[in-house]
């Protein structure tokens, strides 16, 4: 199955933004990683970017994922790329 790099940028001051939203963030992450769709995700040590890997049947997969995360609809992702990935080791 394909796999895919999210790469993608927080708003400002983040922190304190996200609290509303952090647990329903989560345990979205969570649902996602029991199904077998994301590999892993985190923010850069900075909180300026965030980074994902995906594997799904399709890039539109991911972008669905992505764009029912709360971060995404409430403006914490404020852009987002994602690429298909070839894993070479």
């Amino acid at each position: 199955m394909p796999k895919y790099v999210l790469w993608g940028s927080y708003c400002q001051d983040v922190l304190e933004k996200r609290t509303p939203y952090r647990q329903a963030h989560l345990d979205g992450l969570a649902v996602q990683k029991a199904a077998g769709q994301l590999i892993t995700i985190g923010p850069t040590q900075d909180v300026t970017r965030v980074f994902g890997l995906y594997e799904a049947d399709n890039e539109a997969i991911v972008r669905q994922l992505v764009e029912a995360d709360p971060y995404w609809k409430n403006g914490i992702w404020t852009e987002y790329e994602v690429y298909e990935w070839i894993q070479a080791l």
